[in-house]
Parts: C-alpha cells; sequence; structure tokens
C-alpha cells in the first residue's frame, strides 16, 4: 500500500488530504475517512482500514483535517468549516479520480458531522459505516469531554482548549452551534439500508446507549462491539469492526 499527502484549494477552504492506494490511474471506489474530535487525517485506525479496504475491495481511502485539527490553521471551530472542508473534499475525489464509487467512514464527531452533511443535503455515499457516532454532540461534549470548568469558561464567553490528539480551541459559539444541531430527532429511515452503526459496549465517551437507541429509532443496523472502548484499542474488536465494515461495504 502506498499513500501520498495533498493539500486541495476549493470553495475558499484549503484542506489536507492523504490517500491511500495501490494505483492511482485505477480507482474504481474511494472510501472517505471523518477522524473524530481532536483527531488528525494521519491516525493509525484509518491506515489500518486502508490496507483491509484496498486487499479485499480494491478501494482506496481518502483523509483529511477537520478544520482546527492536525496542521489545519485555523484557529476557530465552526460547523458551516466543517461543512465546507466535506464538500470540498468530496467534489475533488469526483473530478481527481473520474467520479468513483463513494463510501463513508467516520468515528465519533466526524459521524456526527457527516449525519449533519445528510440531513441537510442528502446522502452523497453508497454505504456509510459510522464507529461510535457522537449522535448528540452537545451532550457528549459537555459531560464527556468538558470539564465542568471548562464548561463554565464557555458559557461565560471564554474559550477553552479541550481534546485527544491535538488541543481545539472551541467557544460559546461554537457550543451553541452544536447544540442546535438534533440529529436524534432527525429522520435517517430514507437511508436506513445504506447506514451501518457500530459501537463499542465500553465506550467511555460516547455512551452505548444512546447510539443504540437512536440506532433502533432510526432503523439502522447496529453491531455491537464486546471489548470495545471508544477508540477500539483492542486490535481484536478493530478487526471485527472492519471487517464488518467492508462485508457491508461489499453489498453495495
Amino acid at each position: 500500500m502506498k499513500s501520498q499527502e495533498y493539500h486541495i484549494s476549493r470553495n475558499g477552504y484549503n484542506v489536507s488530504c492523504k490517500l491511500y492506494y495501490e494505483d492511482k490511474k485505477a480507482v474504481p471506489g474511494v472510501v472517505l475517512f471523518g477522524h473524530g474530535f481532536g483527531g488528525h487525517k494521519d491516525n493509525k485506525a484509518a491506515e489500518r482500514f486502508a490496507q483491509r479496504a484496498l486487499d479485499k475491495l480494491k478501494l482506496c481511502t481518502v483523509t483529511f483535517n477537520w478544520p482546527c485539527h492536525g496542521d489545519d490553521v485555523r484557529k476557530k471551530l465552526r460547523l458551516e468549516d466543517c461543512d465546507g472542508y466535506l464538500t470540498a473534499v468530496m467534489e475533488d475525489i469526483k473530478e481527481r479520480y473520474g467520479a468513483p464509487r463513494l463510501y463513508g467512514y467516520a468515528t465519533s464527531f466526524g459521524g456526527f458531522l457527516f449525519l449533519k452533511y445528510i440531513l441537510e443535503h442528502g446522502n452523497p455515499f453508497l454505504k456509510l459505516a459510522l464507529r461510535c457516532p457522537s449522535v448528540d454532540h452537545y451532550r457528549v461534549q459537555a459531560e464527556r469531554i468538558l470539564t465542568p470548568e471548562e464548561l463554565e469558561k464557555l458559557q461565560k464567553g471564554k474559550e477553552a482548549a479541550v481534546g485527544f490528539d491535538r488541543k481545539v480551541t472551541v467557544d460559546k459559539v461554537y457550543l451553541d452551534q452544536i447544540r442546535a444541531v438534533d440529529l436524534l430527532h432527525a429522520d435517517f429511515t430514507p437511508y436506513m439500508d445504506d447506514i451501518l452503526i457500530l459501537h463499542g459496549r465500553k465506550d467511555e465517551i460516547v455512551p452505548f446507549e444512546m447510539v443504540q437507541a437512536f440506532a433502533d429509532d432510526q432503523l439502522l443496523e447496529f453491531v455491537p462491539v464486546d471489548n470495545a472502548d471508544h477508540r477500539f484499542q483492542d486490535p481484536r474488536a478493530m478487526d471485527e469492526a472492519i471487517k464488518a465494515i467492508l462485508d457491508f461495504f461489499g453489498q453495495a
């Protein structure tokens, strides 16, 4: 497997991307991978998945940095910019690789943003897999990521640096934006045959029961994974998830 980093400039956005591939001249399909909050395009989970996707389905994988993540230079995290980055990357994939079959795979915050995109624009993916999606991201942010002190600072109009691999500066505007997105009461049933959700029973960030209830309400296929935490750090759990995702993609 080869990899190549590249940048795209489109629609007023500059996005840092990475392609995993074998032959760029023959790209029958692309999996667009959306990382989680505080993550980046170079995460090992994406690389592990990309190798399996090439081996089993000959699918390339494209990862990219959300605004304010990885080496992105933006200072303020805004949902409209997240939407703009996602749109720009998908438009670039379509032109760069000759309109290949497009699949989606997103985790946590990335799952929230992919679902938000579908809610607002329709579903661009043949199949979409979501691992531990943050379907109520305000609750996750307020209860599981932010400390009480950080939440109080934001509510007073101050900023806070939060996150995991890279600290992301967030403010009350961002907090109000994610609070206004109501995925739990949206209707995703028109896409129920094309969306798969996987969730670790030991997830310490995004509550398992919340996502299971969301999947049940939306009639989406839901795969619980034993011994898996939020990041699926157990290699066996990750392998189980990757197999389920690729089997699902193979149905397209």
